[in-house]
């Protein structure tokens, strides 16, 4: 099984001034194999922070993350990441962009368009793979930036607003299609969004980030991602009167800690 720590995290920038901006600040987080973990909070809390340490984008001004008590010293194919834009190649086909990365690893060629074929069924592709990837929709490309991080089988699955730009329908659909990915696959994932109903739906653990210095304020062990799993009902599960209840409790912890924080 796979475990990701993070301890005592902060990350501080330097500002044109010569002086110093605290982006992130003493963060401690634990994950497993099989947790779905979803940083929620407004702009300015350090969830992309947090994310880019993970993946080894960024160093911790302070504190360590392990992965399999490995020190994070850089980015590194046990971590796939998926962004809120695709980043695909426009000028292969979606097959070739899913075997892209295997392909830069020396992989045999009918191995890895084995592994694009499956992975793209899995995000429901199939049909799609030698299209060019710019006659796909939105949705349709981020499905394919998806297949494309499963594709090197990584460990932790770090997803950045990737649902972000999408319309409500297709966000929503794409939303199932990731948590039956998970479901099957039992990965890490740490997910950043905007969207209360979106975390509440996706998490099996939501941690809740204040700003100005980012920290995480309230965790919270969930369980709606499950209910979905076993009903394959996305709107029954989010018009249970308790999931309503705790979109309106996060809500209010988000307005409060983003209003402690501004300026008086």
């Amino acid at each position: 099984m796979s475990h990701l720590i993070c301890q005592g995290v902060s990350v501080s920038f330097e500002t044109p001034q010569g002086g110093s901006f605290l982006a992130l600040s003493a963060v401690d987080l634990e994950i497993a194999s099989g947790d779905f973990v979803v940083a929620l909070g407004a702009s300015g809390c350090g969830k992309t922070t947090l994310l880019s340490c993970i993946a080894g984008f960024l160093s911790p001004s302070s504190g360590e993350i392990l992965l399999d008590g490995k020190p994070v010293r850089g980015p590194g194919a046990d971590r796939g990441v998926v962004f809120q834009k695709h980043a695909l190649m426009p000028w292969l086909s979606v097959v070739e962009n899913v075997e892209f990365g295997l392909k830069m690893r020396g992989m045999a060629r009918s191995e890895r368009q084995r592994i694009a074929h499956e992975k793209l069924e899995a995000v429901g592709l199939s049909g799609y793979e030698n299209s060019p990837v710019y006659q796909l929709s939105g949705g349709m490309q981020q499905r394919v930036g998806i297949a494309r991080s499963l594709a090197s089988n990584p460990e932790v699955l770090l997803m950045d607003e990737p649902l972000g730009a999408l319309d409500a329908l297709t966000r929503e659909s794409i939303q199932e299609i990731i948590l039956r990915l998970w479901a099957r696959e039992k990965k890490i994932v740490f997910f950043i969004t905007h969207s209360v109903e979106e975390a509440l739906f996706l998490a099996t653990k939501l941690v809740v980030m204040s700003p100005s210095p980012g920290r995480i304020v309230k965790t919270y062990n969930l369980g709606f991602c499950n209910d979905f799993i076993a009903s394959g009902d996305a709107r029954a599960v989010k018009s249970k009167p308790e999931f309503i209840a705790m979109r309106e409790e996060i809500l209010n912890l988000i307005h409060s800690t983003h209003a402690e924080s501004m300026p008086a």
